[in-house]
């Protein structure tokens, strides 16, 4: 199974940040996926393996503009 992740998505990890939140907003995606966090505001970056890894679920999608249909 192939999970698209994209910039603007809200994701859910496995863990709690130690700020107390577990929501984070992807804000780069390449080799590593680039996560602010919800709560406090913190940039992350972790490697894309890794990443799916502590993925628990994706939250929300960020819909572009001519994209809704799909």
């Amino acid at each position: 199974m192939v999970i698209r992740i994209d910039i603007g998505n809200r994701v859910q990890l496995r863990k709690q940040h130690p700020c107390g939140s577990d929501e984070w907003v992807v804000e780069r995606v390449g080799i590593d996926i680039g996560l602010r966090c919800e709560g406090c505001a913190r940039r992350v970056l972790i490697p894309r393996e890794d990443f799916f890894k502590r993925l628990k679920k994706i939250i929300s999608v960020r819909i572009e503009d001519g994209e809704e249909g799909k």
